[in-house]
């Protein structure tokens, strides 16, 4: 990449520590180019506010705040819940943010002539794959510029310090500088105490979680909530239909209040390295499980069980920033088709961290009361089972008979 060709960037901006800084850090080192900064809306509400004036206070030409919750919501988070996708229990909060965050810069830099996008990702996560995977799945030639691989800053104390001296204003300190992610499905925590895994989260500590409470402070009572799916999409909440959105958000008060959604796990990132993160998902936990619920009645044993294998596929791919990729789409399309059947009513009891199945019901249910009863029926020959058992044990006898007469 010629720097000197670079004349306009479009930079994926949060306002954070790392994009802060990354718009003079452009301007110095690449050519004073003109930074064009661009701001998914994914659900992250308040990092929002006062973004436009911090982002020209600092040298960007303009700011675009791009609405994408909904789409969001419908074309990523829905599929990927459909799926049953977990990566390692993760629920995969930042990793599907980034395909939809990345397309619309795609779309900017095309519109506003850019010579290259610009990402915050650090050469040691697992954002800048999905960064820079999407972009190339929509303009394969385009040039990515990613700061942390090629600056000078090596950790987050001297990111504070060039922010100071070049008087870009922060919302973190240096005792309270964890590295966090956050969307409508998730808040992600990660860095200083948390870098050691014997070390406990502090989850009682005031300003700690912020999406949730700890269970320890959760109600003494529990909370009963209905779940209404359609073809797996959940369309209402205790009988009130709403948008997928609006149930998340709503499920994210509910279960926030509950402390429900917390996950504390050591996981295996794409770039080889373990790392420790700490998560708040409370509306995913809660959907995840009803949703699962719902399976336990409309789907058949080798449907559900080929489901469960191929999640952990579609949970690789998600995690791995594949998300724009042929396997992905198919694996979508399967889930679909499985969830035709997937329509009922789910009651779940909701208490100090815990989502307890109260009931299931489904026109769609493959749960019989009369063959699955232990009193007497008139529609299962318990007699049948000893010629299937024979049957299905053939095998099993053979081989125990050739066993028996190669050791004489």
């Amino acid at each position: 990449m010629n720097k000197n060709q670079i004349k306009k960037v479009v930079l994926a901006y949060s306002g954070g520590l790392d994009t802060s800084i990354m718009i003079p850090w452009l301007k110095e080192h690449y050519n004073n180019c003109e930074v064009i900064a661009v701001s998914g809306d994914v659900g992250q509400e308040g990092e929002l506010e006062g973004l436009e004036e911090k982002a020209l206070k600092t040298g960007a030409s303009k700011l675009y705040i791009e609405d994408l919750t909904d789409e969001f919501v419908n074309d990523f988070i829905i599929p990927t819940v459909k799926a049953g996708a977990l990566y390692e229990n993760y629920m995969l909060g930042t990793s599907f943010a980034r395909p939809i965050i990345a397309k619309r810069l795609v779309e900017i830099a095309q519109k506003e002539g850019a010579d290259a996008i610009c990402h915050g990702c650090t050469g040691k996560g697992n954002d800048q794959v999905r960064f820079e995977l999407a972009i190339k799945a929509f303009a394969p030639d385009m040039p990515v510029i990613a700061p942390w691989r090629e600056w000078e800053i090596k950790s987050r104390e001297e990111e504070i310090a060039y922010a100071e001296a070049h008087n870009i204003p922060l919302k973190i300190t240096r005792e309270t500088n964890y590295s966090k992610d956050k969307n409508l499905w998730h808040l992600s925590h990660e860095g200083l105490d948390l870098e050691d895994p014997g070390n406990e989260p502090t989850y009682e500590k005031p300003g700690f979680l912020e999406m949730s409470v700890s269970p320890m402070q959760a109600p003494d009572v529990p909370t009963y909530i209905t779940l209404d799916f359609e073809q797996g999409v959940p369309v209402a909440l205790n009988g009130e239909a709403l948008s997928a959105k609006e149930i998340i958000l709503k499920l994210n008060a509910l279960g926030g209040a509950n402390g429900i959604g917390l996950l504390d796990i050591v996981e295996n990132r794409l770039v080889g390295m373990k790392c420790r993160g700490v998560y708040e998902t409370p509306g995913g936990a809660i959907l995840y499980k009803a949703l699962n619920v719902l399976e336990t009645l409309c789907l058949d044993k080798y449907a559900a069980h080929k489901k469960q294998e191929l999640a952990i596929t579609f949970a690789d791919l998600v995690y791995n920033g594949q998300w724009y990729t042929p396997l992905r789409e198919a694996l979508s399309a399967f889930v679909d088709v499985l969830m035709q059947t997937c329509t009922g009513t789910v009651k779940l009891k909701l208490y100090k961290g815990n989502i307890i199945n109260a009931g299931v019901w489904s026109e769609y249910s493959l749960y019989d009361p009369e063959i699955a009863t232990f009193d007497e029926d008139d529609v299962y020959n318990q007699a049948d089972a000893a010629g299937f058992i024979n049957l299905y044990g053939l095998p099993i006898k053979v081989q125990a008979k050739v066993k028996a007469k190669n050791q004489k």
